[in-house]
């Protein structure tokens, strides 16, 4: 057979080039074809998988995140809101932000957020994302109860790890016995569809595996089922399976309780709503393994918040003169509000278009880290960002809505702790004169 060059006939087999060739050597061809696509894909798989291995998965306008992944001498790999990884055309995870940032178009209302409802305490009791403690160590903040629990460092972040045993648990203490009304938002990564992480609202006498020991109800987080599960004085149990749900990244799990009605959340999705669940309150929170967990199949905890309250924003307002919120979210160090603030963005938006004479100031406030200088210029584009929203959503005449960033310069909390840096990041709303019921 006349020979040529294998990249050309390669090249004409890939693009369905006619009959060239006798069929015995176009059936060589198209196998040598298939050979070569078959190892352009192997190598692809494998630099995405090196990419995302090795990578740092960062939010991709998470402009701190990104710059430490370099810092370290890594790639960041861009990800959604949701830890979601973000992909080009080739199957590459993104690694340019302003490539991802084309890609997300999630806004607060909008595809499955517009029935999320979801709102945070204002009083934070308990908060803390791990960035003290030491790599290694028990953190710091919370309470030994049993089982191998260590701080690691993973995709540029600090998280709490735990191998096991069945049974593995730690103490979140609070300041004071839990209210009627209170959220708990947490980060979980649960790698194998059996595992869970039971979270009892008062230290039980047994573990919470055991459940016929619980009295009333506690709540179970995992693959197998997530959501509000059954306890020695409660036959309430509310849970949804959630495959494929946790075994990815990190995946915000969140709760909300207003006496005996409980709600409970993954992602953008309300997976239990149940109004005669049973909780016993008090001023611990546990956080057990129910399952296994192992070295090959670690559970890992993020961010821990616990916030007491939730209260009619208009009633305060009309009360106080002004209204402090914890619900309404922003990326890091951007002015780009993030889905989750719907309910509390709504709520604003309702109050406005039901007082018709109303007219507010949008405050914006930040904690005390980073430049006074930047920290001052976020809080005003991040008043102007509410501002256009409920403009743009809701119609609200911008004469109405007047803005104020006040950067550092009026903490309501302690910046030395992380419960006053969440109390201080926070936008507030306050009635302006003119202003009528």
């Amino acid at each position: 057979m006349s020979v040529r060059p294998l990249i050309t006939v390669l090249a004409l087999a890939a693009c369905g080039a006619g009959p060239l060739l006798p069929a015995a050597e176009a059936q060589v061809i198209r196998g040598l074809g298939r050979t070569v696509r078959n190892a352009a894909e192997s190598e692809l798989r494998r630099e995405i998988d090196e990419l995302v291995r090795n990578g740092v998965r960062c939010v991709f306008d998470d402009l701190d995140c990104i710059r430490r992944a370099k810092e370290s001498g890594r790639t960041p790999v861009m990800t959604d809101d949701q830890g979601n990884l973000l992909t080009g055309e080739d199957g590459r995870p993104l690694t340019d932000p302003a490539q991802a940032a084309a890609q997300v178009d999630a806004k607060p209302g909008t595809g499955a957020w517009a029935n999320y409802d979801f709102v945070p305490g204002e009083r934070v009791l308990f908060a803390d994302d791990f960035t003290g403690d030491t790599v290694g160590d028990f953190p710091r903040r919370l309470t030994f109860v049993s089982g191998n629990w260590e701080i690691v460092e993973s995709q540029g972040r600090r998280l709490l790890r735990n191998t096991g045993p069945r049974g593995a648990a730690v103490a979140i203490p609070l300041p004071e016995t839990l209210p009627e009304r209170f959220t708990i938002e947490l980060e979980v990564h649960l790698p194998h569809d059996n595992q869970r992480l039971g979270l009892s609202t008062y230290k039980p006498e047994r573990p919470l595996h055991q459940t016929k020991s619980m009295d009333g109800n506690h709540f179970t987080i995992g693959p197998g089922g997530t959501g509000v599960a059954a306890g020695r004085k409660s036959a309430v149990n509310a849970t949804m399976r959630m495959r494929d749900t946790f075994g990815t990244a990190l995946v915000p799990v969140r709760i909300m309780v207003d006496g005996q009605y409980a709600k409970v959340f993954v992602k953008e999705r309300r997976v239990a709503n149940v109004p005669n669940a049973e909780f016993t309150r008090g001023d611990v929170i546990r956080l057990e393994n129910t399952y296994f967990a192992d070295e090959k199949n670690p559970i890992l905890i993020g961010a821990i918040r616990v916030a007491a309250g939730g209260r009619d924003l208009y009633d305060v307002l009309e009360a106080e003169g002004r209204v402090s919120t914890q619900g309404i979210y922003f990326a890091t160090n951007s002015d780009r509000i993030r889905p989750e603030s719907t309910p509390t963005l709504k709520e604003i938006g309702e109050m406005l278009t039901a007082h018709p004479a109303l007219r507010l100031s949008i405050e914006g406030h930040t904690d005390g880290d980073g430049e006074d200088t930047y920290n001052q210029q976020l809080s005003e584009r991040r008043a102007a960002a509410v501002k256009t929203y409920l403009v743009e959503t809701f119609g609200i005449d911008t004469g109405r809505l007047e803005t104020a960033g006040h950067g550092e310069s009026k903490p309501v909390g302690d910046n030395a702790t992380p419960e006053g840096k969440q109390q201080n990041r926070r936008v507030e709303l306050v009635k302006l004169d003119g202003s009528r019921p």
